[in-house]
């Protein structure tokens, strides 16, 4: 960032190929959609292009941009007011049916069919998380961030991050009561 901010353009182009699939990642697994996540990291680099001149490096640039791009996440998500679920029910009919993926290749086995069920209670639980708790639960889990940078990305102290965590593996520990009972 500080040689892009000189002037190298190339700098830019490596950020981008370092980070850009690392964030697109992140921001599609806190809004649980593919599309709204391509858009949101595009505006996340956008604001680091646009902020490169006023870059001052307090920490870690990853953790700076994961700033960014938690922010933007939040926003977004406050201003749509709705999560869509890959496997949320559809309505057909009258009748509510759960959506299924196809699997091509091969037909699932019971073993690989319970893994995917977890999976996708997994998924659902995480969305349902409060707010901070799910980002926490990502960065940590998905994103293998320390509880550091956790806590300098979300601007709280690392135990308020452990609390967090706590307090996220409880609620998902409870949603999940069901699922594991199978």
């Amino acid at each position: 960032m500080l040689d892009f901010q000189k002037g190298n353009a190339s700098s830019f182009e490596a950020l981008l190929k370092k980070y850009f699939p690392l964030v697109q990642n992140f921001i599609y697994r806190y809004t649980a959609n593919r599309s709204l996540a391509e858009d949101l990291t595009q505006e996340a680099f956008l604001r680091v292009y646009k902020s490169a001149p006023t870059y001052r490096p307090k920490a870690l640039f990853k953790t700076w941009i994961y700033t960014i791009a938690r922010n933007i996440s939040i926003n977004e998500m406050k201003r749509k007011r709705e999560v869509s679920l890959l496997d949320e029910p559809v309505t057909f009919e009258g009748e509510k049916i759960q959506r299924q993926i196809e699997d091509k290749k091969t037909e699932m086995q019971d073993e690989s069919l319970m893994r995917h069920e977890t999976a996708e209670a997994v998924k659902k639980a995480v969305m349902e998380l409060p707010e901070r708790q799910r980002v926490a639960i990502i960065l940590r889990r998905y994103e293998d961030f320390s509880y550091g940078d956790i806590a300098k990305t979300m601007r709280i102290s690392e135990k308020a991050v452990k609390s967090l965590l706590n307090r996220a593996r409880e609620n998902l520990r409870d949603k999940l009561l069901d699922v594991m009972e199978m």
